[in-house]
């Protein structure tokens, strides 16, 4: 009988699904605060407005600053009600789409979305994707800021006929407050957390800050659906680091400062660079970072994330960072302490 070394069914855990948050906290900010100490093996728990009293010799704190648009969108097909996400613009009018049907699409099929005469046409299948054109680019951007949806997680359930209050509140908690690159799919949920009194605060007391980006796309969602999970493969997605950014993050090392990664995106970018030297210009490219249990950190130092779901990839990027045994001490404790799972959850933080 043959023995895998990388069983995926090891980063499993019982989670009960009253404990996947639905919606965010009341006010942004309230969210109860974990720490988990890597040295002492020690997990003290607390709120997350008292982040920094957890925070030693001013590390550099590193955000994901993309920006979520509205991706999913109500539309009309043969007199049928359908729901698209939109993924990645592709070219002008031009969008790379998913959609549930896509089967039954034929070339020219006509999406009607109802906002002065706004349409979009079915040009072709991509894989499990479809390419829709729009008819008109200003329509298309009016449509989206009056009628888009945020595009929640599926683990966060907003049924078609939502109330517009929720999806109004929607809009303004699944995005971050230094959100300003406009591109993702997903927010980058660590930082949904902050305030900007808290930000100004931190960075005038406790920390520096730098930026980049990691546009969030749909596979972030997509589970490892083999044993052996060394053998998933990551979607690719954009990211960019400014050269101001980028040589803050060199200093930083240079000057053997902590980086603390503000989320599983940031790190995910931050591993897969080299801060050696100072640059001119921006640095941009595609990421599909797999990290799991045996990565060797080489830039982050500290993690702030959420609690993930079992036998994620995420899952396996914190066990990687702070060792399988002591990431599953910390989830069960989770469990029993009652914290809020996933996107509007509760928040980890790693030293």
């Amino acid at each position: 009988m043959s023995f895998l070394k990388h069983n995926l069914s090891h980063f499993d855990f019982d989670l009960p699904a009253e404990l996947i948050a639905q919606k965010p906290s009341q006010r942004r900010g309230q969210s109860r605060l974990m720490v988990v100490n890597r040295e002492t093996q020690t997990l003290t728990h607390d709120t997350f407005i008292n982040l920094k009293d957890h925070l030693k010799n001013c590390p550099l704190m590193v955000f994901n600053n993309t920006r979520v648009i509205p991706a999913k969108l109500l539309c009309q097909l043969d007199s049928k009600q359908i729901e698209i996400l939109l993924i990645r613009e592709v070219e002008p009018e031009l969008w790379e789409v998913m959609m549930k049907g896509l089967n039954k699409l034929k070339p020219g099929a006509s999406f009607n979305f109802g906002n002065k005469g706004l349409s979009a046409e079915f040009i072709k299948r991509q894989s499990t994707r479809a390419l829709l054109r729009f008819s008109s680019s200003e329509g298309f951007e009016a449509h989206l800021k009056e009628s888009g949806r945020m595009p929640l997680p599926p683990y966060i359930h907003r049924a078609m006929d939502t109330n517009s209050q929720t999806l109004e509140l929607d809009k303004k908690r699944y995005q971050t407050v230094f959100a300003s690159n406009e591109g993702a799919i997903a927010a980058p949920t660590a930082g949904l957390h902050f305030t900007q009194s808290q930000l100004a605060n931190l960075r005038k007391t406790t920390v520096n800050t730098a930026n980049l980006t990691l546009h969030v796309g749909p596979g972030t969602f997509v589970p490892i659906r083999i044993e052996d999970y060394t053998n998933h493969e990551m979607q690719e997605e954009y990211f960019e680091v400014s050269s101001f950014n980028w040589n803050k993050i060199a200093q930083a090392k240079r000057n053997e400062q902590a980086i603390l990664a503000v989320g599983t995106t940031s790190t995910r970018v931050l591993e897969t660079q080299t801060f050696n030297s100072a640059i001119q210009k921006r640095v941009s490219g595609w990421c599909n970072c797999f990290i799991y249990p045996g990565w060797k950190f080489r830039n982050v130092d500290h993690l702030l994330t959420n609690f993930h779901l079992p036998k994620s990839t995420l899952f396996l990027l914190v066990c990687a960072f702070m060792g399988e045994k002591l990431a599953k001490k910390a989830y069960s404790e989770a469990v029993t302490q009652r914290y809020r799972f996933y996107s509007y959850g509760d928040a980890m933080l790693i030293i």
